[in-house]
């Protein structure tokens, strides 16, 4: 087995405890090619047509512009989530990591062959919750809806802790109905509509469902233990 590397013998007395070196490299993949999927086809769809799929029951949803704080907060639970995952195991995580991918593929698809958008209201507010509001819409074009990124990754965030061993049951609870206000603030910031999470709840549990009963995880466990290997100086997969 390859001994460490300068930055490996770093990671291994510093970063380890935190996130295992496995699954750091996967995560940070994981990341950037989210962003890359939802900022480059917003560019290149930008002068198609959009498809606004608002229906009555959406308009009765008030807008509550309070609800932005559970928008804004749902990212420090994502980044919390995501590594305990990383931490309940290889298998877990990678199986984790091949689902999180798959649906950023297919949120791909739909943002091309389906792209979507909405109309959002005034916010003329001077409170703080108003001017977030107002900022979050200046800086995310209403686009790339369906489906709706939020509350699949949220609910990512409980689908890949749910009877751990590892995290405290209150955790999973509260992940649980963390994950469904995050859902809830997409409607009463009027940043999606109810298709939009329909969509994403059911993408996560059909993409955790395939990689839980498929091996592909193994092939991308392998790809970056490869790519591991190089950068930590060691074989995590042949461990």
């Amino acid at each position: 087995m390859k001994k460490k590397t300068i930055f490996g013998s770093f990671y291994a007395r510093w970063l380890e405890s935190l996130v295992p070196a496995y699954g750091v490299i996967a995560l940070i993949c994981c990341f950037l090619l989210n962003c890359m999927i939802y900022w480059c086809t917003q560019f290149f769809m930008a002068d198609a047509y959009h498809y606004d799929f608002t229906t009555e029951l959406d308009r009765r949803i008030p807008f509550v512009e309070e609800w932005i704080l559970v928008y804004l907060v749902c990212f420090a639970f994502w980044a919390l989530n995501y590594i305990l995952v990383a931490r309940e195991g290889r298998q877990q995580c990678f199986r984790f990591v091949t689902a999180d991918m798959m649906s950023r593929l297919i949120c791909c698809v739909f943002f091309v062959v389906l792209p979507t958008t909405n109309v959002r209201p005034e916010v003329p507010g001077s409170d703080i919750c108003s001017w977030l509001v107002r900022l979050i819409y200046e800086i995310d074009a209403p686009t790339n809806l369906f489906p709706s990124i939020h509350c699949l990754v949220s609910w990512f965030c409980f689908i890949g802790i749910r009877g751990s061993r590892k995290v405290p049951r209150w955790y999973q609870v509260f992940s649980c109905i963390f994950a469904l206000m995050v859902c809830a603030s997409t409607q009463f910031t009027k940043q999606h509509y109810l298709v939009d999470v329909v969509g994403g709840l059911f993408l996560a549990e059909l993409c955790w469902f395939i990689s839980n009963h498929i091996q592909l995880y193994r092939k991308v466990e392998r790809f970056f233990d490869r790519i591991g290997t190089k950068v930590f100086g060691v074989a995590y997969y042949d461990e």
